[in-house]
């Protein structure tokens, strides 16, 4: 990034840590290299995961001051979409990739802070719906404005090498089985 962030800023906050004198990824690769193999994979994976570690901690903190992490962020923007702004938990975890139990405590949350409500399924006794609250309308649509002025935390690429990255990882998201062609 050229300019330097707002010191004020969650951006700010997270990009104050110090930097270490040397890139730690690449350090790891050359012993990596000196006791097993396939070191580009290795490098990848391993800067795949700190990136994830990054974004996921600049967003979370920009959203912060809402009361969201990203998690539940994802939630609400998910019920948003929702033709009734209701889904069943368990379409919420398939939807959104994480196991069930992931779900439970991120619509307990969120219905503490009114954002959502729990209530029976109509015709799946078993099941439960969270909807979306007006609260949680307005709330989305803020956080919505956080989220694109952190330009998701990938500010740094542009257009063009996003596009790039979505391609680079469809193939592994498609053998693991993470959606059908």
């Amino acid at each position: 990034m050229s300019a330097e962030p707002d010191p004020g800023t969650a951006a700010a906050a997270v990009r104050r840590r110090p930097s270490l004198p040397f890139d730690p990824i690449e350090a790891a690769a050359g012993l990596w290299s000196q006791h097993w193999g396939d070191v580009p994979r290795m490098r990848a994976v391993t800067s795949l995961m700190r990136v994830h570690q990054l974004v996921l901690t600049e967003l979370d903190e920009r959203l912060r001051p809402l009361g969201l992490t990203f998690a539940r962020y994802e939630v609400l923007v998910l019920l948003s979409f929702s033709r009734r702004g209701a889904l069943p938990l368990g379409k919420i975890g398939e939807r959104l990739q994480v196991h069930a139990t992931s779900v439970t405590p991120l619509v307990k949350r969120l219905e503490a802070a009114g954002l959502i409500r729990r209530t029976p399924h109509p015709e799946d006794g078993r099941a439960v719906l969270a909807t979306i609250t007006p609260e949680g309308r307005d709330l989305v649509e803020r956080a919505t404005e956080v989220v694109m002025g952190a330009r998701f935390g990938l500010g740094s690429l542009s257009d063009e090498q996003c596009d790039d990255l979505t391609s680079l990882l469809t193939p592994p998201r498609e053998a693991a089985g993470d959606f059908e062609v």
